[in-house]
This record gives C-alpha cells, structure tokens and sequence, in this order.
C-alpha cells in the first residue's frame, strides 16, 4: 500500500496514474487510499466503462488507433484523460494534451494515446449533437 510509504515514494506514485479509477464521478487513484475509504462508495474500472456488450467510445477508440500497449497506462489515460474529454467535448487538441499530460506511459504510445483520446472525443460530442437534435425533432413534432 503506498499510502502508508515515505513522501518521497508516494509523490512519484502519483505522476503515474496507472491505479486510477471512478469513485463517485471522481477520478482517484487507488494507490493513494485505502479500502476502507472505499467502502459503500460507488467504484467504476476501466472494464466498467462499457455496458454490457457495448463498448465504451473511449475503450473503441484505444482499440481502432491502438492506444493499448502493455496496458500499464491505461487507466490512468482513460479516467483522468477519456472522462474529462466525455465532460467537456469541447475540449481543444491542446487543453487534452494538457490533461493527459499527467499521465505516464512507459511504452512510449502517446502518438497513439492522443489520437485515441481525439476520436473518442469527438465520437461523444457528436453523439450528444445527435441526441440534442433529436429532442428538438420531438418537440416540434408535438
């Protein structure tokens, strides 16, 4: 548990991000907490962003631009990184190389990383057009 290790050790731990997961809408890393904090809380993983057979836009997207390498990362890129990109799907190319930028990669996949966050990105901004649109449609049908 690094929780209870030295400052030092636990400082680095943070910068790699690769233990993080969704507790209540929040991005944390398990690392840095213990079960206990944890218990009655609602606790997502990156397996927990698909429903049922349906991939999650950011887990299809790391699959088409091969955003997956050892899958050290992955966590870390797609709570910190694919979840604040699904909030605000306005974000800018710069403002997510901003976010993903804490992240650490140890195979060195971040060309394919970025481009994965991009599409997966893009793919929910325009899903949520789409949804938008058709409200508007039922109301004016109405």
């Amino acid at each position: 548990m690094i929780a209870d290790r030295p400052a030092p050790y636990r400082l680095r731990a943070r910068r790699l991000r690769s233990c993080t997961l969704i507790i209540d809408d929040d991005a944390v890393r398990s690392c840095l907490m213990f079960a206990v904090q944890a218990q009655g809380r609602n606790i997502r993983t990156v397996e927990g962003l698909a429903e049922g057979d349906n991939l999650h836009p950011l887990q299809r997207a790391f699959i088409a631009h091969h955003g997956l390498q050892c899958g050290f990362c992955t966590p870390g890129f797609s709570h910190a990184g694919g979840e604040r990109a699904g909030a605000a799907p306005r974000h800018r190319d710069e403002d997510l190389l901003d976010i993903l930028a804490s992240n650490l990669c140890r195979c060195t996949g971040y060309q394919n990383i970025i481009k994965a966050v991009q599409a997966a990105r893009d793919e929910m901004r325009d899903a949520r057009a789409r949804s938008a649109l058709k409200v508007l449609l039922r109301r004016e049908l109405r």
